[in-house]
């Protein structure tokens, strides 16, 4: 392996990114099985590569280097590596790779993309996967003093990724003369520029400076403790990637899952998060569990590092035993066993955001219900206005009025100050002085939308808004308890859903309810009642609560009598 075959900055004919994009084509034309979550991510990289204005290019000779040089480093264990073969990426594996090391920044070259989490079921090859792509950016990448991390919560699992990189180097001699690799017992290390290669167990504390963080099975971590460390640790670094390779785990409230959320609302554009690039090989939720379709669409490498008839016997024998159905689909399906059925189509509910939604001003005089959930003195609001259609007008339209404690931002509370800081600066969001909600500043929004519009009512859930409700009532205010209970917002919720797929709830595309609305997860009874949940404390929901208190009560109110002479017409007696 001569260094300057590797050097060479890209050849005219770049076959992988070729496969990649025909990937893309493939899954999205349907010729390819893939659930939802891959259909996005290659709709969101065809996307991509369309826009003009923005600061990213894709350089398709970084791209295909990258994957040349993982294509000259041989297999580790298996058939393939008895008879000395050298790996072959598969396409869905060109474009991960291509994904990563393609997107750049137009100004300065650096790569786009600063995470990425793949989520692939075992036995598909992402372990050596990962550990070709940490040798590239150890050795091939140009990074001087790179540092390269393979971490996991137990020494065996901080292997996995480290042992084929370690043993690729060993039997690859072209590849360590070339860059001047020694290989030790512990690790990979060049003596020229010092950078190193070695596995990481635990929380590592500070004082690394990675260039690249690889976490293996991130489901089994019970903390971000690691993860947190190696992304703090990179602020000198151009241009570092955190690379997350896993299954799917059980553990809903663990840092994996919050990130698979994370990745999720990507690809729907729920968030903007140009820096995260998220691949999930999984099924959708309407497939049946136990067929070949399901095992070929969430294993990408079925019939070729995953055999198929290994995939078909452990499914039967969990198809014949409860007891091992939940460790299948975990492993081999990528079902996250014990989630809830989430509830809202995002994509239709992005959908309804580009409907006319009318401003405050056109709605003045128009009946209208507030919504008000104040579930925390220490965290985020909301007051919900909701509008019912008219016979002029057939939409449903929602402008919500949000409030935090500056405290929150400042004491750096929670996992979403980002998202708060943001909001504040563009206006939506209200900051209230002090470490606790000031609800002075509720009553005054409260009284601007009774001067303004029709008020019907002002549904709220009793925790913590008792005394403003009683000092809202003596301001005539119709406030009414909307007590947090299925028989009060299974309706409302089976109405609100709806009204998204029929388009009539015109929200304007707010990105604080947006972001609400995809936390929400639906919890069903035995009589298919639904109730509003979220899964972890950090993913907020108290807009949608509003906005369904709000709805809950306009459905409640008898429909207007229609006069004879609206459908008639006025007849006329007498010849008059």
């Amino acid at each position: 392996m001569a260094k300057k075959n590797l050097n060479r900055g890209g050849s005219p004919k770049t076959p992988h990114v070729d496969s990649a994009l025909a990937y893309c084509k493939a899954v999205l034309a349907g010729k390819i099985l893939a659930c939802k979550w891959v259909r996005l991510a290659c709709q969101r990289h065809l996307d991509d590569l369309k826009k003009k204005d923005w600061p990213y290019k894709f350089d398709k000779g970084k791209a295909d280097r990258a994957c040349k040089f993982i294509e000259l480093l041989p297999h580790t264990k298996g058939e393939w590596a008895s008879q000395k073969e050298t790996i072959t990426l598969q396409p869905w594996q060109c474009f991960i790779v291509c994904s990563i090391f393609g997107w750049v920044e137009k100004k300065g070259g650096y790569r786009r993309f600063r995470e990425a989490m793949c989520e692939i079921p075992r036995k598909n090859g992402k372990s050596l996967t990962a550990a070709a792509i940490g040798l590239y950016l150890f050795a091939g990448d140009g990074e001087f003093g790179s540092e390269i991390y393979s971490g996991a919560t137990s020494e065996k699992q901080a292997w996995e990724i480290f042992r084929p990189a370690q043993l690729i180097a060993k039997r690859t001699p072209d590849l360590c003369e070339a860059y001047g690799i020694t290989v030790n017992a512990g690790s990979l290390t060049i003596l020229n520029n010092g950078s190193r290669f070695e596995p990481l167990i635990g929380n590592p504390g500070d004082g690394a400076s990675p260039s690249c963080a690889l976490i293996d099975e991130y489901h089994e971590h019970p903390t971000p403790a690691l993860y947190d460390t190696m992304v703090t640790g990179m602020g000198a670094r151009r241009q570092p990637l955190t690379l997350i390779v896993t299954t799917a785990g059980n553990n809903l409230s663990g840092p994996c899952y919050m990130k698979r959320s994370e990745v999720c609302k990507a690809l729907e554009g729920t968030i903007q998060n140009d820096r995260l690039f998220g691949l999930i090989y999984t099924i959708d939720d309407d497939d049946a569990w136990d067929s070949e379709e399901a095992l070929r669409k969430a294993n990408p490498n079925f019939g070729v590092s995953v055999l198929g008839d290994y995939l078909l016997d452990r499914q039967c024998n969990a198809r014949q035993t409860a007891l091992l159905q939940n460790p299948f689909k975990t492993k081999h399906l990528n079902i996250w066993v014990g989630a809830y059925q989430a509830w809202m189509n995002m994509l239709k509910w992005q959908e309804c955001g580009k409907l006319p939604r009318k401003p405050l001003a056109e709605l003045a005089g128009r009946t209208c219900f507030l919504g008000l959930d104040l579930a925390s003195k220490i965290d985020i609001a909301a007051l919900v206005a909701l509008f019912p259609p008219t016979s002029e007008d057939p939409l449903w339209h929602v402008h919500g009025r949000y409030y935090l404690p500056e405290a929150a931002i400042e004491e750096r509370r929670g996992a979403n100050v980002s998202h708060y800081e943001a909001w504040e600066k563009q206006g939506l969001l209200t900051l209230t002085p002090g470490e606790v909600l000031d609800f002075e500043f509720v009553k005054e929004d409260l009284r601007w939308f009774s001067s303004q519009f029709a008020v019907k009512e002002v549904p709220f859930d009793p925790w913590q808004a008792t005394q403003l409700a009683n000092e809202m009532l003596g301001e005539g205010a119709t406030m009414v308890e909307f007590r947090p209970t299925v028989a009060h917002f299974s309706e409302p919720m089976k109405e609100l859903e709806k009204l998204v797929m029929q388009k009539l709830l015109a929200h304007g595309g707010c990105p604080i309810l947006t972001w609400m609305m995809s936390n929400v997860v639906a919890r069903a009874d035995k009589k298919d009642n639904i109730f509003p949940v979220k899964e972890v404390m950090d993913n907020k929901i108290d807009g949608v609560v509003a906005a369904l208190m709000a709805l809950g009560r306009a459905i409640m109110q008898p429909a207007p009598v229609r006069s004879v002479y609206e459908d008639r017409g006025v007849m006329m007696i007498g010849g008059q």
